[in-house]
């Protein structure tokens, strides 16, 4: 088994690892560190905490989350598909008004389940 293979690998972790702790480091090194009471206490909103963080949200919240990753992420597919567009052919442009006639019916389906009101 050769192991100069897996040099690009080694080197690949090694650079994540330092860019991903290096600045960490010089932040905690280098940075201020003057804590007082205000610093050091608890807060939300600028103010003390007076009910329980665990509280139960209502589940639209979770809904409206979902939908919004769900539909925000379908810019990363039409994107390269519109930029790509003149290079892809009949196939690959039949294909993306699928993908949007799939997309506007999944849209039409949560509008029509209510999925969409705030009350």
């Amino acid at each position: 088994m050769n192991l100069d293979q897996y040099l690009p690998v080694l080197l690949f972790i090694l650079v994540g690892l330092g860019v991903g702790v290096v600045p960490q480091a010089l932040g905690y090194l280098l940075g201020p560190n003057r804590p007082d009471p205000a610093k050091n206490s608890p807060y939300e909103c600028g103010f003390e905490a007076f009910e329980n963080a665990r509280m139960k949200f209502d589940v639209r919240y979770y809904l409206v989350a979902i939908l919004f990753i769900l539909f925000d992420l379908e810019i990363c597919f039409l994107v390269p598909w519109a930029v790509a567009l003149t290079d892809i052919g009949s196939t690959g442009f039949w294909s993306g008004v699928v993908f949007l006639i799939d997309l506007l019916v999944g849209f039409i389906y949560a509008w029509k389940k209510g999925a969409l009101d705030w009350e």
